[in-house]
């Protein structure tokens, strides 16, 4: 029963931690959309560069932004043109359509409703969708 324990405990902790990993990464996948089209909102952006700063604050790799970065693209959101650059050949800079600055504001206002309710199961404090506390 004893050596049962030695391998049971262990499978178990490296179970945890792949699907905590897994969990982090579906986070990162989900919120990584609208990173990229609040960075375009402000200003055009090469890729490394939307890498450089979203990585400021969410740990990603720079394989995951450029098959996003094509799909929006795809899909009417994104626009992209070469500029020169003082570091080497030229850089695909990505820009926001009118249809990609619509649905910014679209996850915008999803992920704050979103961010309210989880925060209120979180801190269990009974708040409206504006961040108010309602009467009961």
């Amino acid at each position: 029963m004893f050596s049962l324990k030695l391998y049971i405990v262990p499978c178990i902790i490296q179970y945890l931690v792949r699907c905590s990993d897994i969990m982090n990464t579906q986070f990162k996948k989900g919120v990584l959309e609208l990173c990229v089209l609040v960075l375009l909102d402000r200003k055009d952006c090469y890729g490394y560069e939307m890498v450089d700063e979203i990585s400021k604050n969410i740990s990603i790799s720079e394989g995951t932004i450029y098959p996003l970065l094509k799909r929006l693209k795809k899909e009417g959101f994104l626009n992209s043109y070469l500029k020169e650059s003082q570091d080497g050949p030229p850089r695909k800079y990505y820009k926001l359509t009118r249809l990609g600055k619509q649905k910014k504001e679209q996850l915008v206002e999803e992920w704050g409703k979103f961010s309210v309710g989880v925060n209120n199961l979180l801190y269990c404090e009974i708040k409206d969708n504006l961040g108010d506390f309602k009467d009961e």
